[in-house]
């Protein structure tokens, strides 16, 4: 059974370009819930825009805490 977890992210293309590059490897955040999470950011690139990354996504686990896939949320 898979875990999830909903953030709510405002990261700058020019912020993320630390992230992307390798210096900044974790993402800390928040949950719709207000628990504060983290996670690598490698995650990201598949929803990286030419803004940046802005939105509420829905990250999932799988039981062991890997990454499962990412969704952008309305």
């Amino acid at each position: 059974m898979s875990q999830r977890i909903v953030v709510d992210l405002a990261i700058s293309a020019l912020d993320y370009q630390y992230y992307y590059s390798g210096r900044i490897r974790q993402v800390v955040a928040h949950t719709a819930d207000g628990r504060t999470v983290r996670f690598p950011a490698n995650i990201l690139q598949k929803v990286v825009g030419h803004d940046g990354v802005y939105g509420r996504f829905a990250i999932e686990f799988d039981d062991q805490g890997r990454f499962q896939r990412i969704v952008r949320l309305p």
